[in-house]
């Protein structure tokens, strides 16, 4: 079977075509300048290609994607009628999506109703489905949210303290991301530990983070919230924050809301801190060199996280598992260490030697740690295809 994914942003599209069976991808690459002048990255049987290709819109997008995809030198398969289905990543679902789901105008209208929640993304992710729909007429779309995996959190979790009418009348509420990360690492973690019977805390630490709060495969709890900017200081997010931060910067600087979030997302996190840098990799190096305040950026970073493993191993009355994934999560086993020092009281103890390694599934959790802890690389577009793959089957 193969799964063309779809992940569409405002001037690019990012597509994979993939077998959800074996996770094997056949060929992969990026749209981008779309709206501007185009141009189209593609990889596939061991080499890249780079073709300038107007791309006025997404359509012109979708049909560059879908030509190479069958070029004879180039391509991996004959007919675009190869393409069994089109999973699309569509980042809010708001109050409307609880799981993936195939796509008709009914499902387009609620997305589009949606598009308060996520004004930068649904748009983008829209224009990607109204593309393929325009190409691909006959073949079916799926839309997979960033947000359901978190939809069955109970309302003590999402609900937050404010007038009740901002929740029936504007669905203002935690949401969570990170959903198909979150989905795919609890789905594997149940598989290596072969019960659905554990109490899981999933760390997706990189450049954008969040935890999540998992008991018998479901999420309870989870660390952003109507959007991706409350949670742990990310790379360039605050995370956290009293909200009267916000209207004194607005009122000492003559800020609008708009230019104060924008700070908030895009120059504050561990960027703020470090005085530096937004990439880990880039702060640690200097912390190393002597630079406090990249030094002060890391212990900031795993201090968080740490606070949201103890809180979250309390929300689920005990822990069994601890995961990391993404890019930070993945291949950093010195803030692997930062985040797992004093959590001993929770029964989570690493092991120096098997905290040693990168990008690989592994326990790194000493023989004696009451708490397994897994380093499990995610893998979005799998759970995608996955989710696509399955919807479709039990569709025919």
């Amino acid at each position: 079977m193969n799964i063309l994914i779809i992940n569409a942003g405002s001037s690019s599209l990012k597509y994979q075509l993939m077998d959800p069976d074996t996770g094997v991808v056949s060929a992969k690459g990026l749209c981008e300048r779309i709206g501007i002048d185009g141009r189209l990255n593609h990889s596939a049987n061991g080499k890249k290609v780079v073709k300038d290709i107007p791309m006025p819109t997404h359509s012109e997008a979708i049909t560059a994607t879908l030509n190479i995809l069958v070029d004879p030198v180039d391509g991996v398969i004959k007919s675009t009628d190869e393409i069994d289905a089109v999973g699309h990543r569509v980042l809010h679902g708001g109050m409307e999506f609880f799981a993936s789901c195939i796509i008709d105008d009914a499902v387009i209208a609620a997305i589009e109703k949606c598009i308060p929640l996520g004004p930068l993304h649904n748009p983008a992710n829209l224009m990607g489905i109204r593309a393929c729909q325009a190409v691909m007429p006959t073949t079916p779309q799926v839309a997979v949210f960033d947000t359901a995996f978190h939809m069955t959190m109970p309302p003590k979790a999402y609900r937050y303290a404010i007038p009740t009418e901002y929740y029936k009348n504007d669905s203002i509420r935690r949401y969570g991301f990170h959903g198909t990360s979150h989905k795919y690492v609890t789905k594997r973690a149940i598989e290596l530990m072969g019960t659905k019977d554990i109490k899981i805390v999933n760390c997706h630490l990189g450049n954008g983070s969040s935890l999540s709060a998992v008991k018998d495969g479901k999420c309870q709890d989870t660390s952003m919230g109507l959007t991706p900017l409350a949670g742990v200081p990310m790379g360039t997010r605050s995370g956290d924050l009293d909200a009267a931060v916000v209207q004194f910067i607005m009122n000492k600087y003559g800020m609008s809301a708009d230019e104060c979030l924008n700070m908030l997302n895009k120059k504050s996190g561990v960027l703020a801190v470090s005085g530096v840098s937004s990439d880990f990799r880039d702060i640690e190096e200097n912390a190393n060199a002597g630079n406090a305040d990249c030094e002060l950026a890391l212990e900031k970073f795993a201090y968080e996280v740490r606070k949201y493993i103890g809180s979250y191993a309390a929300a689920l009355g005990g822990l069994d598992v601890l995961v990391f994934t993404a890019g930070v999560g993945e291949n950093s086993a010195t803030m692997r260490a930062r985040i797992c020092q004093d959590l001993e009281y929770l029964g989570v103890k690493i092991d120096a030697e098997k905290n040693n390694t990168r990008g690989k599934e592994a326990i790194i959790s000493a023989d004696d740690s009451k708490v397994t802890v897994w380093v499990i690389p995610t893998n979005e577009e799998l759970m995608i295809a996955q989710d696509t793959a399955e919807l479709v089957k039990a569709a025919n």
